[in-house]
């Protein structure tokens, strides 16, 4: 964000290793060994965050906001936030 200087994350990924995989008893065999999975865990967007984006790249002057072209018709065709 340019209001903080720095950059956020907005999207995540970890590796579980087979920690989930065990308390879920997920498990497969190999070679006649039965054997946990190895897990992954990701986020596809933090909303909060991507909302803060917009909210701070779009406001005008006026304190309007200006839907980003590509999300105008998830917005029913709005184009713009005002306070009224």
């Amino acid at each position: 964000l340019p209001s903080e200087n720095r950059y956020r994350e907005v999207s995540s990924i970890s590796i579980c290793g087979d920690f989930q995989a065990q308390r879920m008893k997920l498990r497969y065999k190999e070679d006649g060994k039965t054997l946990y999975a190895n897990t992954i865990n990701g986020s596809g967007l933090a909303i909060d965050r991507i909302i803060a984006i917009i909210l701070e790249q779009y406001q005008t002057e006026s304190g309007y906001i200006e839907i980003p072209e590509v999300l105008i018709p998830y917005f029913g065709k709005i184009k713009q936030i005002t306070n009224k």
